[in-house]
């Protein structure tokens, strides 16, 4: 990754570059500050580069912890010392980005596919997937699965053959119930809908979104009511509070989710949940609020009965049956 950076800064003419990792991921910024450092040592970095005449720094930068800097503006507000909430654009960051100047911003597996690239040709990194999703992926496998962890494969791979050769199958011979493809801002895949490429374009069809390659798993001992709820206390916790139908959507639907869950939901709750998120979609300063609402209304929409269930003054059936306990590992 150090090397794609370097790369990226000598393709746009940049002589600096920053790795920000979020606070929490401690033992990540030891290590990388570690190949920053050995970096420096042999000479990939600093002045005059290999005697190139180039020169390229780069350093890192621990947030203070909080999943909105994740958003390319709202990271710039905390590289620069201030509160990470995101910019209103126009300006784009290529033309005014950090301190006002022009910056070039990439996710890190991007950066880090850049030399093996460079190596192996465009045309040999393209053909490792589908046509238009080329190159290969770091999947992040996770949730009620025998072997969790994160796995390197073509794009395009196959979901289901993902889940049982990949991933070892579901624990306990239980049941796949659903499946957050990419993250838990992707809209919930059922069981029947497994059987598709991971990549780009066959998701979109599937009507979800590959976004980070975050898979979870959920077995048929999981309350979807509950896993909504799971959802939407993070993005209520993780939201910067900045613009309204995010700050309030979120906050609203998590004590909405939480009071049905507990068995005081009525009937017009459920149409109020999905009538909420829907009108949080496409209306905050970044993308977040639609984070929350896309998988709430997947799940609303696959599994009703569910939420029905809990109606009546009835607490949730899985808990009552000893199940839904535990919750999938999120990735």
């Amino acid at each position: 990754m150090i090397e794609g950076v370097s790369i990226a800064g000598l393709a746009v003419g940049a002589h600096i570059g920053y790795i920000y990792i979020r606070g929490e991921y401690r033992y990540l910024s030891v290590i990388m500050q570690k190949a920053i450092k050995d970096a420096y040592a042999k000479g990939f970095l600093g002045k005059n580069i290999f005697g190139s005449g180039y020169d390229f720094d780069v350093y890192w930068h621990g947030g203070a912890g909080a999943y909105e800097v994740g958003e390319e503006s709202a990271l710039m507000e905390s590289l620069e010392g201030k509160r990470g909430i995101p910019r209103i654009r126009p300006p784009f960051p290529a033309v005014v980005g950090l301190w006002g100047g022009p910056t070039v911003i990439n996710n890190a597996e991007t950066l880090a596919s850049v030399p093996p690239i460079i190596l192996g040709g465009a045309d040999w990194f393209a053909k490792l997937g589908p046509p238009k999703n080329g190159g290969t992926r770091l999947f992040c496998l996770s949730g009620h699965l025998n072997r969790p962890g994160v796995y390197e494969l073509p794009m395009g791979y196959n979901l289901k053959k993902m889940i049982y050769d990949v991933g070892g199958g579901i624990p306990k011979g239980r049941k796949l119930k659903a499946v957050v493809p990419g993250g838990s801002s992707c809209p919930l895949l059922t069981a029947d809908e497994v059987d598709v490429s991971m990549d780009f374009d066959s998701l979109m069809k599937a009507g979800s979104m590959l976004g980070s390659g975050g898979v979870v798993i959920v077995d048929d001992s999981t309350c979807m009511v509950k896993f909504a709820l799971r959802i939407m206390k993070f993005y209520q916790h993780e939201s910067c509070g900045w613009c309204i139908p995010c700050r309030e959507g979120t906050d609203w639907l998590e004590k909405t989710l939480a009071r049905f869950h507990s068995g005081g939901g009525v009937k017009k709750d459920i149409d109020n949940i999905q009538y909420l998120s829907e009108n949080m979609l496409g209306r905050t300063f970044c993308p977040l609020g639609d984070a929350a609402a896309m998988p709430t209304i997947s799940i609303v929409k696959k599994f009703r009965k569910e939420f029905e269930d809990h109606l009546q003054g009835r607490a949730c059936p899985f808990e009552r049956a000893g199940a839904g306990e535990q919750l999938p590992v999120m990735a």
